[in-house]
């Protein structure tokens, strides 16, 4: 009962910051905040009217699942750009949500979801990964890019 509970109000917040994004235009950095403050106020009623008119999303726009009418909750598969191959391709899939200046950060470096990216060099002892993204080569720590997903 306890995990359906908490599935319901995680299904509240992301359909919320999908819609605080896809409708109202809010930036990426600011929807997490914003949605917090709204999921516990949510009705099915008003939950149910905001699926249908994003077209019954599968992700929030940081790319995290969002559970589905019956609660269930399908992690699809990825792997974190830290785990990427030297040369290897993919989209951004998903990118760590809590901070919102880290957000912003993405933002300007092009890893947001959906984005492609590359791996171009790892640096050894521990040193950073760069990837290629539209907006040019950005080195990142180990630690932030075990953090964002790759498809």
């Amino acid at each position: 009962e306890g995990r359906l509970g908490a599935l319901e109000v995680l299904r509240h917040h992301r359909l919320l910051e999908r819609y605080l994004v896809d409708r109202l235009g809010l930036p990426l950095d600011a929807v997490h905040a914003e949605a917090e403050l709204l999921e516990h106020a949510l009705s099915e009623e008003l939950e149910a009217k905001i699926d249908e008119e994003l077209g019954f999303p599968t992700h929030d726009p940081h790319g995290d699942p969002i559970p589905d009418r019956e609660l269930r909750l399908v992690h699809g598969e990825s792997r974190s750009l830290l785990d990427l191959e030297l040369g290897a391709r993919g989209s951004v899939a998903r990118v760590p949500d809590g901070d919102s200046e880290l957000l912003r950060y993405l933002g300007e470096l092009g890893l947001v979801p959906d984005a492609s990216v590359e791996v171009v060099a790892q640096a050894p002892f521990g040193g950073p990964v760069t990837v290629r993204t539209a907006s040019g080569e950005h080195a990142i720590s180990r630690e932030l890019a075990d953090r964002i997903a790759a498809a």
